[in-house]
């Protein structure tokens, strides 16, 4: 017998499927049902877009983040300055 393989869905479907059971308009079960996804999954997406809304608007407008080219040379300057503190 072959193993099941998991149904993966896109993020911007799970996302779909969180913000109308946030909704309120049906149920769960209805949600699930006009999907094709079980209630529970459902459910689950609707709680990690609630446990991560409050991070949607930590950044500024207009800023971006640090880039990920000067990170590393940041990090290896800190690393120098602590060495040269510690001789």
């Amino acid at each position: 017998m072959g193993e099941a393989k998991r149904k993966t869905y896109a993020a911007a479907f799970k996302a779909k499927v969180a913000l109308e059971a946030i909704r309120g308009v049906k149920t769960v079960n209805e949600i699930g049902q006009e999907h094709g996804v079980h209630p529970v999954q459902v459910g689950q997406w609707k709680k990690e877009i609630l446990e991560h809304a409050g991070t949607l608007f930590e950044t500024k407008r207009g800023r971006k983040p640090a880039d990920d080219q000067s990170a590393p040379e940041r990090l290896y300057s800190e690393i120098g300055r602590l060495k040269m503190e510690l001789d």
